[in-house]
């Protein structure tokens, strides 16, 4: 028995290398993957060139933030709607 070959393409004619290296880099920093390991997979010799194929969403990056400076967002968030003398004063800071 004879396999049947495919004959259509499979890759549009638009996909390059790069885009698939971009999107490969981007899969393992959402993975939680460290920037200098992506950087040694990619073959980069500067952690500089690897920062640009991790450009990502928003909330991403401050997902990545939070995890590396723990003390940028508080525990304590104060809840601005309890402190009345607060909203007062911006109740009447435009009159």
């Amino acid at each position: 028995m004879q396999k049947k070959k495919k004959t259509e393409i499979i890759f549009p004619d638009n996909l390059k290398p790069h885009m698939m290296r971009h999107t490969k880099a981007i899969y393992l920093l959402e993975a939680g993957v460290n920037l200098i390991y992506i950087r040694d997979f990619l073959g980069h010799t500067s952690v500089t060139t690897t920062e640009h194929y991790a450009k990502v969403n928003s909330q991403l990056k401050r997902k990545v933030l939070e995890a590396a400076y723990i003390e940028v967002v508080p525990d304590d968030i104060p809840n601005w709607i309890e402190d009345q003398e607060l909203l007062s004063w911006l109740h009447n800071f435009c009159k």
